[in-house]
């Protein structure tokens, strides 16, 4: 797609899932990737490799990538994390903001350090990373793109799951706030809604009738898969998609859609 290649990526939760995707899409399409990893150096050591290997495949000699290890939770690892792109790439030109994590319990369950434990990582962390890219931007007077990705349930209730679909809600309001605060200097701030999406975060394995049970909830018959989420990441951040800021593009084969109106039932 236009306007990718030779652009400074930084990935977030970059180790595995809709986050690896993002990384080899990106890079077959000729950026430079940045994989930042928590705790799966393994993980983030992989998709280097299959980063390497397309840069090969299409003799991309002068493309570039690392790995670097932060959480983003803690400011003081973002800003040194940002530090670090700035003198390993010189700078860094698209965010994509995708580490994340979730935690299962009855809401009235749920401990305080439970609850704010997901929120610092999927709220606060999106926050601490985008401010640190808008401050580059700002500094270059370059035109920066920002990729929050957010979730089906920034937007549909998702009981037992409250501290993740509370820090998605506020993903989208950060999303909106900070496109509509920063157009005026070309800055485009937009986010994905996964669906259902087959990810080591939703492993079905061990549940030989889950992904059957699930794929009835969804009016496309299936889940999702990381390259489908990464393939939308690629168009919001190409020059295709230039005219678009603000918005969350819900990847979900219409889960969003209301699936139990799919069949008339009222008049």
């Amino acid at each position: 797609m236009q306007g990718i290649q030779n652009k400074n990526v930084l990935i977030t939760g970059a180790s595995s899932g809709i986050g690896q995707a993002i990384a080899i899409r990106l890079a077959a399409e000729g950026a430079n990737v940045a994989v930042n990893y928590y705790s799966d150096q393994s993980g983030a050591e992989t998709t280097r490799a299959k980063i390497q290997t397309h840069y090969q495949q299409q003799q991309l000699t002068s493309a570039k990538t690392a790995i670097y290890q932060a959480d983003v939770a803690d400011r003081h690892a973002v800003n040194q994390m940002f530090s670090w792109m700035k003198q390993e790439f010189g700078s860094v030109d698209v965010l994509i903001n995708n580490a994340g994590i979730q935690t299962e319990s009855p809401s009235h369950e749920t401990d305080a350090d439970s609850f704010q434990k997901v929120l610092a990582t999927n709220l606060n962390g999106t926050y601490f990373c985008a401010i640190e890219a808008i401050q580059g931007f700002l500094d270059r007077h370059y035109a920066g793109v920002i990729i929050n990705v957010s979730s089906v349930h920034e937007i549909i209730p998702r009981p037992q799951y409250l501290s993740y679909a509370v820090s998605k809600g506020g993903v989208d309001s950060l999303t909106e706030t900070l496109a509509l605060e920063y157009a005026k200097h070309r800055i485009r701030v937009n986010a994905i809604g996964p669906g259902a999406t087959k990810t080591p975060i939703n492993d079905w394995s061990d549940e030989a009738n889950k992904l059957d049970e699930l794929a009835q909830h969804i009016p496309m018959g299936r889940v999702g898969t990381p390259e489908e989420m990464a393939a939308a990441v690629a168009f919001l951040i190409s020059d295709e998609a230039s005219y678009i800021t603000g918005q969350t593009l819900f990847i979900d084969g219409g889960l969003t859609l209301y699936p139990s109106f799919q069949q008339p039932w009222t008049s």
